[in-house]
């Protein structure tokens, strides 16, 4: 199921009949609130930001210097606005409910990269959930399927 969603990130980056500003909307939009995530409690982590940088090149098809690029734009976009709306009503506009739930499990995998889970992340996540539609319970099981991905490693 997640390789068909992998499928429809890297869609979206390689359809030419896609205006190009809404493909970059979308991976601005998904790097910007991922940079959002790591930094919620004030410490980055190289583990976080090797993860970030790793989803967006698997999400959406990139090299490693693509995603770094990306990452960067990302973070600047998430400098540059005041709020999480910008971003989540691109997803919410953009992707479908599967799609959006699998971006919820993207926001924990990098969460989850150093280790723990701080507070503010956790209340983070939860507000982009609710401005994407995700449900508490979807939430809740990409939380878990995060969780015991990084059990098994």
């Amino acid at each position: 199921m997640f390789d068909s969603i992998k499928g429809f990130f890297r869609s979206l980056a390689e359809d030419t009949g896609r205006q190009e500003s809404g493909v970059d909307d979308v991976r601005v939009a998904t790097a910007a609130l991922l940079f959002h995530i790591i930094e919620a409690d004030g410490i980055v982590t190289d583990a976080e930001r090797q993860r970030l940088v790793a989803v967006l090149a698997e999400e959406f098809g990139l090299s490693l210097e693509e995603a770094e690029r990306l990452a960067s734009e990302g973070k600047r976009a998430d400098q540059q606005s005041i709020d999480l709306y910008h971003f989540t009503s691109v997803l919410k506009r953009e992707l479908g409910e599967e799609h959006r739930i699998r971006f919820v499990e993207l926001l924990w995998e990098v969460t989850f990269a150093d280790g723990e889970v701080h507070e503010l992340e956790d209340n983070l996540i939860w507000r982009i959930s609710e401005l994407l539609g995700v449900s508490t319970r979807d939430r809740m099981l990409m939380k878990r399927e995060a969780a015991g991905r990084l059990n098994e490693e």
